[in-house]
């Protein structure tokens, strides 16, 4: 993973599927599968969404449904990440 850039604003958001859709769409409660697997699809269908993803885990966003995945799945990647960087290291 690549940190981007210019992290106020990467590029790779004007290009998003969620563009457009009201923010409360990927922020749903954690017992919401319904919300969960809506969010998930749009996100299913985005051309950026390795970017999003890269992008959510670097920062550690710890909430919502960003590049298709959880708060949870997010925090697995994230841990294997940093696992990684430290034996590069």
């Amino acid at each position: 993973m690549e940190l981007e850039e210019d992290l106020e604003q990467p590029s790779w958001r004007e290009d998003a599927s969620c563009r457009g859709f009201d923010a409360g769409v990927f922020f749903p409660d954690d017992g919401d599968a319904a919300g969960i697997a809506y969010a998930k699809s749009v996100c299913a269908g985005c051309p950026v969404v390795d970017a999003c993803l890269s992008y959510a885990v670097e920062m550690n966003q710890s909430e919502g449904i960003w590049g298709g995945a959880t708060k949870q799945e997010r925090r697995r990647l994230r841990r294997r990440w940093l696992r990684q960087l430290k034996k590069a290291s």
